[in-house]
């Protein structure tokens, strides 16, 4: 055990006045595991959702937090690809019983563990694992082929940065949407078109591909609203679920739900994030940097909407 680490924690879901610094112990590191010494950890709409449902029966503090960037304090036996002093970025479950990556220090298996982006700070590369993740599950799921049509709502987000620079390196037609400040960073990410950002969504992926999309990638979590945006037959990516009682979409719409916590130890995939970010196709931005003190701050930020980039806890 490793006495007085803090972390961020809440012992009941709540508004953001929940949210509070703790100290508690954390483990040795086991067999293929390392320990991080986290000094950044970023801050997602996944950790909002997280607050405001709590984590059930799960022990307390419940600790938020899927992404982190840090330095390995010690590996556990049967680890040889990472060292000590390692440089190094994570995605975890914070439903897991000892929770998730925003606590000094942290525990995971080797293979979701990979360094960090070449000249990238801990901060930045904190922002990269648990959003690109999601971005190739995604776009394994709906296997599109060079050629087809990709529509992405929120095109100026983080998650949607990825989906859009991904999709054009595996030879996709994209159209994302922006508000008029955000068009040029959109087409920057690699939009072939960018069209409004309104609440007429799928009329405006129909006025650029008139017989719709081959698939949707709803990061900005549109659900019914954008199914006209999808051609017959096509798909449907969403990142907050789809529950079993909701009516089946339209004209054979297939709808996607991602489990992000289904790929966190894809070793391969996070090397590929790593490479993306090394050579400069993604960008890796921090809209503000948060002591644990002000974790409540962080998550206003987040739940206010706009950020260009991630809110990130530093330790």
């Amino acid at each position: 055990m490793f006495g007085d680490m803090r972390a961020i924690g809440f012992d009941t879901k709540g508004d953001f006045e929940v949210l509070k610094v703790v100290e508690r112990d954390v483990r040795a590191a086991g067999p293929k595991e390392v320990r991080i010494r986290v000094k950044a950890a970023a801050v997602n709409p996944t950790d909002l959702l997280f607050r405001e449902l709590g984590n059930g029966d799960a022990p307390r503090p419940w600790i938020p937090g899927m992404d982190a960037a840090g330095v390995i304090e010690s590996v556990g036996p049967e680890v040889d690809r990472l060292h000590v002093g390692d440089r190094v970025m994570t995605a975890c479950s914070p439903r897991r019983p000892e929770g998730g990556a925003q606590s000094e220090l942290l525990v995971v298996p080797a293979a979701s563990v990979v360094a960090i982006p070449d000249h990238a700070s801990l901060a930045q590369a904190s922002t990269l694992p648990m959003n690109g993740l999601t971005a190739l599950l995604g776009l394994r799921e709906i296997a599109l082929s060079a050629g087809q049509t990709l529509a992405v709502s929120g095109g100026a987000g983080l998650l949607a940065h990825f989906v859009i620079v991904v999709a054009k390196l595996r030879g996709l037609r994209v159209i994302a949407d922006a508000k008029p400040a955000d068009v040029d960073r959109v087409k920057r990410y690699g939009a072939d078109l960018v069209i409004p950002r309104t609440d007429q969504f799928a009329d405006e992926v129909r006025k650029v591909a008139p017989n719709g999309a081959d698939a949707l990638f709803d990061t900005a979590v549109l659900s019914e609203q954008a199914f006209g945006a999808v051609k017959d037959g096509g798909a449907h990516v969403v990142v907050r679920g789809w529950p079993k009682d909701k009516a089946e979409p339209p004209r054979g719409i297939k709808m996607h739900p991602i489990l992000v916590a289904t790929v966190l130890e894809r070793t391969d995939w996070l090397e590929e994030l790593r490479d993306l970010a090394s050579k400069g196709a993604i960008t890796l931005e921090v809209a503000g940097e948060y002591p644990p003190e002000r974790a409540a701050d962080a998550q206003r930020a987040m739940a206010a909407g706009g950020l260009r980039g991630r809110a990130v806890i530093v330790f």
